[in-house]
């Protein structure tokens, strides 16, 4: 990798760092960290934009405190909620693939980012009832999604289309830059 990738890179993961320290206040609290996600894969591309996320996961993974609440640490990947923030390195995959079998035009990145939301919220389901059952009792599937999903929906595709947005006029500012 070029050294101005890897800079790319990094910038973009502590973007989703600081994504996921800006928080809504709800009853049920929203932080931009699918914003981070959308934005990263959608200015640097599938590759660069999958690498930023895996470096984003692994800050958090050793303890830094990158992840919403400013926390950090195996623990919180491996507890309730850590699967949608795995989710997130298998939907950045799935956005580089659909870019590298169709193109980087606006429809694939809209389409990719929709699959990418449908990812993280599958993985993360999933990761919900498994740890949910072994540490508090079995669950059913409606329970998570009404509480894990349903109300992240709306907010989500509000974000993705933020990103979507920003995204091609940052991705022009950026090669211009590296020109």
């Amino acid at each position: 990798m070029k050294t101005y990738d890897m800079v790319c890179i990094a910038i973009f993961a502590v973007l989703m760092a600081v994504c996921s320290w800006i928080a809504i206040p709800t009853a049920v609290p929203f932080t931009l960290q699918t914003f981070g996600l959308f934005l990263t894969v959608g200015v640097l591309g599938g590759k660069r934009g999958t690498f930023a996320i895996l470096i984003f996961i692994l800050l958090g993974a050793v303890g830094i405190p990158v992840f919403s609440g400013f926390t950090g640490g195996l623990g919180i990947l491996f507890g309730t909620t850590g699967g949608y923030i795995i989710g997130f390195l298998f939907s950045g995959l799935a956005m580089w693939g659909m870019e590298k079998l169709i193109g980087r035009k606006t429809w694939v990145l809209v389409l990719s980012m929709i699959l990418a939301m449908t990812v993280y919220f599958a993985f993360g389901t999933a990761w919900f009832m498994v740890v949910y059952a072994r540490t508090v009792g079995p669950i059913g599937l409606s329970a998570v999604l009404g509480w894990c999903v349903v109300p992240f929906i709306i907010p989500d595709l509000l974000k993705m289309a933020l990103a979507l947005m920003l995204s091609g006029r940052l991705r022009r500012i950026i090669e211009r830059q590296s020109q």
